[in-house]
């Protein structure tokens, strides 16, 4: 649809919550974009460090947005989307950065129908290091109309806030975001809803940086359950925003979607298994969300290697005993607790799938 002839106007929104020591490589990186049409709104959500003398620095070269409570995620999108003006939006979490052909990248690859670009990120540490890409190069991204994948299993395969960019007219038709629902992971609302209203366009190239860091509020590996917990909460939000915007258009999304996709059984089972007595689904038993886990990753858009594993690993944690189903669960969510074996043999199969 466009070319970088067209020159459209573009929009990087940085959400910016206490992290003045990222910040400042975020917002150059924005600046440093190859594409001349892109304008810089920075959103600080109330913090309580360095961020307003960083973003002070930067003078008239970004529009800069200072909340004087915080709001979370959403209340940053919320309040950064009113302030932009682009045809097409991204929205960048401080931690992180683009890398400087990101936007003219965004702008040649869009097409008539596209209400959501993706593209990949490097996992990078607090200093910049390299570390892998995300998502992983052998999980193929789904594009063009991922409605019906949408309506059987609430999800399909995407990225992180700062590997994606909106239409704006599909932005004015599902914004604002739920900010009570939504006070972390405001991504997540965002691209289960965009694609109801239109393609998803995929680049495979890594545009940008994804910094993993001991803040992200994703990395709390030392309570697992927590996290399980939040992340199960977080789908049933996300599932209620599409069943509503389903509606709207005359869709209609099952009740027991959630069964159906196997990201959201390893958390059921991971939070069900590791702190029952908090576990937010009374119904839940270990073999049938396992059961439902097997059947799911079969269904996988991945090598049949790879789904016969993750179907085993679910039926392992179902089946094995509770002490013994903890530390296979451990081992699959949090990288840095399994044996030194079993890295040696995630390095083989990651290779042997590449």
């Amino acid at each position: 649809m466009y070319s970088i002839q067209d020159r459209v106007p573009v929009s990087i929104v940085i959400a910016n919550y206490n992290y003045a020591r990222f910040l400042r490589r975020s917002i150059d990186s924005a600046l440093e974009q190859n594409y001349d049409d892109t304008e810089v709104i920075v959103v600080d959500d109330a913090s309580t460090d360095d961020t307003a003398d960083v973003v002070a620095s930067y003078g008239p070269r970004i529009k800069t947005r200072l909340r004087e409570v915080n709001g979370g995620h959403a209340a940053a999108f919320n309040t950064g989307f009113a302030s932009s003006s682009g045809k097409i939006v991204l929205f960048l979490d401080a931690d992180d950065y683009l890398y400087p052909n990101a936007i003219s990248e965004v702008v040649d690859a869009w097409e008539e129908k596209t209400a959501q670009m993706q593209f990949r990120l490097h996992i990078v540490d607090e200093h910049m290091h390299v570390k892998d890409v995300f998502p992983p190069s052998e999980l193929p991204f789904d594009s063009g109309d991922v409605t019906p994948k949408l309506l059987r299993k609430g999800r399909y395969q995407t990225t992180v806030t700062s590997g994606l960019a909106f239409k704006r007219s599909v932005l004015d038709r599902i914004m604002p975001v739920p900010e009570q629902d939504f006070r972390q992971g405001a991504d997540g609302y965002l691209a289960t809803v965009a694609p109801l209203h239109g393609d998803v366009t995929s680049i495979d190239d890594c545009l940008g940086a994804y910094r993993i860091h001991g803040a992200n509020h994703s990395v709390f590996a030392e309570k697992l359950g927590q996290r399980a917990r939040w992340r199960i909460q977080h789908d049933f939000h996300r599932l209620e925003a599409l069943s509503d915007q389903a509606t709207e258009i005359g869709l209609e999304v099952p009740p027991d979607i959630g069964l159906r996709d196997p990201v959201h059984l390893e958390e059921r089972l991971a939070s069900l298994c590791i702190d029952r007595d908090q576990h937010p689904i009374t119904d839940d038993s270990r073999f049938s969300l396992a059961t439902a886990g097997a059947v799911a990753s079969l269904e996988m858009k991945t090598s049949l290697r790879r789904r016969a594993m993750q179907a085993a690993w679910f039926l392992s944690a179902g089946i094995l005993p509770r002490r013994m189903a903890k530390a296979v669960l451990s081992w699959k969510l949090v990288a840095s607790s399994r044996p030194k074996f079993l890295l040696r043999l995630s390095k083989i199969i990651r290779s042997a799938m590449g």
